[in-house]
C-alpha cells in the first residue's frame, strides 16, 4: 500500500474492546501518516482530552456496557460533532440502516480492507474539517454583526432584504443620507465587499428581515 502524506491536522480515534484489533488499526492509521489514539471503552474515550483538530471515530458497534449505536446517539445529544464509522463482527442490515440514518459515515463489517476504512476515514476527516471551517466562518460572522449598533443590525437586515435606501429611511424614519451612512459602516465593520458578501452574510447569521 503507497504511504499517503502525512496529516498535522487531524486524528483518528479508535473504540474497541478488542485490544489485537484496535492495536493493529493504529498501527495502520499511522503508517499513512495520520494521528491515531486508541480506547478500549467509551468512558476511556470521554475521559480523554481530545485535540482541536478535524477528527473522525472509528467505533465498534458491539462494548462492553452499551452498544456503539447508543454511544453515538449520546454524542449526538451532547452536540459533540465527531463522524463515526461503525465496525461490527455481527453487523447485520436494520442495524446498517440504523446507524447510516443517524449520520455515519460508514458501516464496515469485519473483516473489512484495509483500504475500504481509510477510504472511510478519508472521508470522515473531509467531513469534519469541512464542519469546522464553516463553525469559523460563522463564528466571524457573529463577531463582526456584533460589533454593530442596534441601528446598525436593524438597517443590515433591511438592507440583506434587498430594500432600496429610499425605502429603508422611510422604514425607520431617518434620512436617506444617514441610511447611506450606516450602509458603509456595516460594509466596513462586517468585511463585506459588496452587497452579495453583506447578504451571503446575513444568511449565515440567519437574519430575516419581517418588514421586508
Amino acid at each position: 500500500m503507497e504511504k499517503e502524506p502525512a496529516e498535522k491536522d487531524c486524528a483518528v480515534f479508535v473504540i474497541d474492546d478488542d485490544a489485537s484489533l484496535r492495536e493493529a488499526l493504529g498501527s495502520l492509521f499511522r503508517s499513512v501518516g495520520l494521528h491515531a489514539k486508541v480506547f478500549g471503552s467509551t468512558a476511556e474515550f470521554l475521559q480523554s482530552r481530545l485535540p482541536e483538530v478535524a477528527s473522525c471515530l472509528v467505533l465498534d458497534v458491539r462494548l462492553p456496557g452499551g452498544s456503539g449505536l447508543d454511544f453515538h446517539s449520546d454524542l449526538i445529544k451532547a452536540r459533540i460533532h465527531i463522524p463515526v464509522i461503525f465496525i461490527t463482527g455481527h453487523g447485520d442490515v436494520p442495524m446498517a440502516v440504523k446507524a447510516m440514518k443517524s449520520g455515519a459515515v460508514e458501516f464496515l463489517t469485519k473483516p473489512f480492507r484495509d483500504q475500504d476504512l481509510l477510504d472511510a476515514v478519508n472521508a470522515a476527516l473531509e467531513r469534519d474539517r469541512a464542519r469546522r471551517d464553516h463553525d469559523k466562518v460563522v463564528s466571524r460572522a457573529h463577531s463582526l454583526f456584533d460589533s454593530l449598533s442596534p441601528r446598525e443590525q436593524r438597517v443590515m437586515a433591511l438592507v440583506s432584504s434587498g430594500l432600496m435606501n429610499k425605502v429603508i429611511a422611510g422604514k425607520l424614519g431617518l434620512s436617506e443620507v444617514t441610511i447611506k451612512v450606516h450602509r458603509g459602516n456595516i460594509m466596513r465593520k462586517m468585511e463585506a465587499k459588496s452587497l452579495a458578501d453583506l447578504v451571503r452574510m446575513a444568511d449565515i447569521l440567519g437574519i430575516r428581515n419581517e418588514e421586508a
